[in-house]
C-alpha cells in the first residue's frame, strides 16, 4: 500500500499571502529511464507550473491530485509498493508543516501563510518498491464463463506470459493484439473487455482475468454503397477487391477502403459494421464517400540555363465520364532565355487517363500533343498522337505497352525535312523504394526500367524509309548512411544513377533528328547544355546526335535542419556515333545545390560545372526544379 505524501516544516508568520502563487517543481530521478518519462508525463505539478499559474487553493489541490497521478504511473510501469514524497519550501529558508489526509484546510493555510514575493520549491520524490511480475493470467468467456478457445495464431498475439513485468502497456496491450487477431480471423462481433487486476503483495505478482467474447465466425454480408453522387456504382464495385461471401478480415476491409481513396475522386472514404449483430452469418459493411473537388487548375514552372524558362498552366477534370477518367489541359511556353534554345517555343496537349481499362489494375492512357521547339541542333514543329495500356506485371514491376504516331517538320543545318513516324513502344518499370509520390525523395531501394521502341519513319527529300529500334535501360539506388551507423534516417543519403541507349538498325543520318539520342543536363550530365555532349556538327554548337549513349551519377543528398538540404554531385557521360554505348567523347560535371523542403515536395536548385568542355559549351549551368533529379 502506497504511503502518504508529508509536508514538515513550521509556520513562519502572516503576510498577504501570493495569488496566483509561483513555485518551481523539482523531481528527483529513479534510475530508469521509462520511469522518469512516465512520472515527468503525470505531474500536474510540473507540466503546468509555467502555463497555469493559481492561488494557494487550488495549488493545495494540485498537489492531492499530483499524489494520486504519480501513484498510478508507478503501477502503470509495474511498482504497486511504492511510495510518493512530496515536500514543499518556501523562499526564505523556513518551512511549515501539513499531511495530505484527505483534509484540504492544513496545507490551504500552511501556503496562504506564504508572503507575496516567495517562490515555493515543490520537491517530489518516489520510492519505487519492488518490482512486480505477472502471476496467473485467466481468459475467461464473458457469456459462457468457460475459458475461450484460441488459434495458436491468436494465443501468440496475446503474447502474454507469467512472469514478466506487470507493465500497464503490455497487459493492455495485449487485449488489443487479441482483439485484432479475433477479428482477422472473422469475428467480426468479438469482445476483449478490459481485464481485472489483483495485487499480491506478499509474492509481488499481479494476477490478471481477461473477459474475452470471440462471437461466432462470420463472412462479408452485403456492401452497401452510400452518398455516391458523382461516380457511377458499377464501377466502384468493380474496382473494389471485396466481395460478398468472402471472410471478415479488418486488413482486407481497409485495404479496399484505402484502394478506392487512391482514385483521387473521394476526399473520405469511412467503412463501418452495418449491424451489431450477424446477419444470417454474415456482416454487412456500410461505406460512405464523400467526394472531392471535381475540377483544379494549376500552374507549372521551371527553369534551367540550357532549356530556359518553361511557364504554363494546367485545368484537370478528375471524374470526366463518372468513371474516375482524368483529363488534363495543359499549355506551356518553352525556351525563354536558354542556351541550348534559338526562340521561344510551345507545348500543347491534352492528356485521358482511364483506370481499370477492361480490367481491374489496367490503366489507359492517351495525349494529343502539339510541340514546337527551336533549339540550336534542330528546329521541330510536331504533332503527336501516344495511346497506352499500363498493369501491374509482378511485385514492384509495372509494364507499359503502346502505339504513337507523329507528324512533324524539322530544319537541320538548313535542310527541312517532313517525317511521319509510328512506332510501338515497350518498357517495364521496378521500384521498391516504396515512394508513390515521385516528388518526394527516396532514401532507399532501387529504380529502374527498361524501354524498347521499334520504330519506323517515312521522310520527304530523299530520305525514304528507315526502320529502327529504340533501347534504353536506367537505374537508381539510394543508400541511407543511418545503416552503417553515420547518421540519423532519411538525413544522409548516396545515390548512384546509371542510364545506356542503344538504336538499333539504322545509322545516324537515316534517323529523323528527334529520335536520336543527346545527353547533357539535369537527366544526365549537368554543367553541360541539352544536347551538349556528344558530336557537334564542323565543331559548331549544333549537334548531331548519335546511336548510343550512357551516363551515370553519383550524388550525396544531406538534410539540414528540417526544412533544408545540400547536395554535392558527380555526373559523366558520352555519346556516339556506334550503336555499342561507351564510346565518343567523355564528359564530366561537377557540381552542388541546395534543397528546401516543402510539404509537396523539396525545392531544388543545382549549379553544375563542365570539367573537360567543349567548344562553345556553357561555362557553367543552373537547374530549378521541384523534386530530385532522380
Amino acid at each position: 500500500m502506497l504511503a502518504g505524501a508529508t509536508l514538515w516544516g513550521v509556520s513562519t508568520g502572516a503576510g498577504w499571502s501570493a495569488d496566483p502563487q509561483p513555485y518551481v517543481t523539482k523531481l528527483a530521478s529513479t534510475g530508469e529511464a521509462g520511469l522518469d518519462t512516465a512520472l515527468q508525463a503525470s505531474s500536474d505539478l510540473l507540466s503546468l507550473q509555467s502555463t497555469h499559474a493559481v492561488g494557494p487553493f487550488a495549488l493545495a489541490g494540485r498537489v492531492r491530485s499530483d499524489y494520486t497521478r504519480l501513484r498510478t504511473a508507478l503501477e502503470s510501469c509495474g511498482y504497486y509498493d511504492g511510495t510518493v514524497h512530496i515536500v514543499l519550501r518556501s523562499g526564505d529558508g523556513t518551512t511549515a508543516a501539513a499531511t495530505i489526509d484527505g483534509r484540504s484546510q492544513a496545507l490551504s493555510t500552511w501556503l496562504e501563510a506564504i508572503p507575496k514575493g516567495k517562490t515555493i520549491t515543490a520537491d517530489v520524490s518516489v520510492e519505487k518498491g519492488p518490482l512486480f511480475h505477472l502471476g496467473r493470467i485467466t481468459l475467461v468467456n464473458g457469456k459462457a464463463g468457460s475459458p475461450p478457445a484460441l488459434t495458436p495464431g491468436q494465443e501468440k498475439a496475446f503474447a502474454l506470459a507469467k512472469g514478466q513485468p506487470a507493465v500497464a502497456e503490455a497487459v493492455l496491450g495485449a487485449g488489443g493484439k487479441l482483439l485484432e487477431a479475433l477479428r482477422e480471423d472473422g469475428h467480426a462481433l468479438a469482445k476483449v473487455e478490459k481485464p481485472t487486476a489483483y495485487v499480491r503483495p506478499q509474492t509481488h505478482t499481479l494476477d490478471i482475468v481477461y473477459p474475452v467474447s470471440p462471437g461466432p465466425v462470420l463472412n462479408i454480408g452485403q456492401i452497401t454503397l452510400k452518398d455516391l453522387k458523382t461516380v457511377k456504382p458499377a464501377f466502384v464495385r468493380r474496382r473494389m477487391d471485396l466481395h460478398e461471401g468472402e471472410l471478415y478480415q479488418p486488413t482486407k476491409i481497409e485495404s479496399a477502403r484505402q484502394d478506392l481513396l487512391s482514385l483521387g475522386v473521394f476526399s473520405s472514404v469511412v467503412v463501418q459494421d452495418g449491424s451489431e449483430t450477424a446477419v444470417n452469418g454474415t456482416m454487412p459493411l456500410d461505406f460512405s464517400f464523400q467526394a472531392s473537388k471535381r475540377h483544379s487548375v494549376g500552374a507549372e514552372l521551371g527553369y534551367s540555363t540550357d532549356l530556359g524558362t518553361r511557364v504554363g498552366a494546367t485545368w484537370t477534370d478528375y471524374n470526366l465520364l463518372g468513371n474516375a477518367e482524368r483529363l488534363r489541359l495543359t499549355a506551356l511556353i518553352t525556351g525563354l532565355g536558354g542556351s541550348a534554345q534559338q526562340g521561344l517555343g510551345y507545348d500543347v496537349y491534352a492528356d485521358f487517363f482511364k483506370p481499370d481499362f477492361l480490367q481491374r489494375n489496367q490503366n489507359l492512357s492517351a495525349r494529343i500533343e502539339g510541340l514546337r521547339q527551336l533549339l540550336w541542333s534542330y528546329r521541330q514543329t510536331a504533332v503527336l498522337l501516344r495511346g497506352g495500356i499500363t498493369r501491374p506485371l509482378a511485385k514492384n514491376w509495372t509494364g507499359n505497352f503502346g502505339l504513337m504516331a507523329e507528324q512533324e517538320k524539322i530544319e537541320q543545318f538548313g535542310v527541312t525535312r517532313d517525317y511521319t513516324i509510328f512506332s510501338a513502344p515497350l518498357a517495364a518499370m521496378y521500384d521498391n523504394t516504396g515512394v508513390d509520390n515521385p516528388i518526394e525523395p527516396a532514401t532507399h531501394g532501387v529504380r529502374g526500367n527498361i524501354n524498347v521502341t521499334p520504330s519506323f519513319s517515312v521522310g520527304s527529300k530523299g530520305q525514304g524509309v528507315s526502320f529502327f529500334t529504340i533501347m534504353s535501360a536506367s537505374a537508381a539506388t539510394y543508400f541511407d548512411l543511418h545503416n552503417i551507423g553515420l547518421s540519423k534516417p532519411g538525413r544522409s543519403i548516396l545515390a548512384f544513377r546509371a542510364t545506356v541507349g542503344s538504336i538499333q538498325g539504322a545509322s545516324t543520318w537515316s534517323i529523323p533528328p528527334d529520335q536520336r539520342m543527346y545527353a547533357g543536363g539535369s537527366a544526365t550530365v549537368r554543367g553541360y547544355r541539352w544536347q551538349g555532349v556528344g558530336p557537334q556538327y564542323r565543331n559548331t554548337r549544333y549537334a548531331i546526335g548519335g546511336t548510343s549513349m550512357d551516363a551515370g551519377t553519383v550524388e550525396y543528398r544531406q538534410r539540414i535542419l528540417s526544412s533544408f538540404g545540400m547536395a554535392a554531385f558527380v555526373d559523366a557521360g558520352q555519346v556516339g556515333n556506334s550503336s555499342t554505348p561507351l564510346t565518343g567523347t567523355l564528359r564530366v560535371g561537377v557540381g552542388g545545390g541546395v534543397r528546401y523542403y516543402t510539404p509537396i515536395g523539396p525545392v531544388r536548385l543545382d549549379v553544375g560545372v563542365p570539367v573537360n568542355r567543349a567548344a562553345y559549351g556553357d561555362k557553367w549551368d543552373l537547374y530549378i526544379g521541384l523534386g530530385e533529379t532522380f
